[in-house]
């Protein structure tokens, strides 16, 4: 399970992550980050709802539409990709924002499949080894 404080929750982090953020697509999943960097305007915090002098968390929100499955097959996705999300966490920028958002054939995927699409997104994103 995603620990509680790397959830994204609001709809307003959401909507930031995917507006403002980059964007890498993957045939079973798309990756939106807005990666913790300090606004000038925010006293060198990325959240505004942060503690003065906290580093704030990587937190990671899921969609996963009907588009998917039914209702047991979009659960199913959404465990998966927390359970693959909460292994990489330590490769984020501290403060990040991430969304990824399930494609149709994730329903079908094997968790492997989910595994290796979500790295390479992630390496594109971070500018890694391709």
């Amino acid at each position: 399970m995603l620990p509680s404080e790397n959830r994204l929750r609001r709809r307003e982090d959401f909507a930031v992550a995917v507006r403002r953020g980059r964007r890498a697509g993957r045939p079973l999943l798309v990756v939106h980050l807005r990666r913790g960097s300090p606004r000038p305007d925010s006293g060198g915090r990325t959240d505004p709802h942060a503690a003065e002098g906290v580093v704030p968390p990587v937190r990671a929100g899921f969609v996963v539409s009907k588009a998917v499955g039914n209702a047991v097959v979009r659960n199913r996705v959404k465990r998966r990709l927390r359970h693959l999300v909460r292994e990489r966490l330590d490769v984020l920028p501290p403060g990040s924002l991430m969304v990824v958002r399930a494609l149709p054939g994730a329903g079908e995927a094997e968790h492997e499949e989910l595994a290796r699409d979500l790295d390479t997104a992630l390496q594109r994103l971070l500018g890694g080894p391709s």
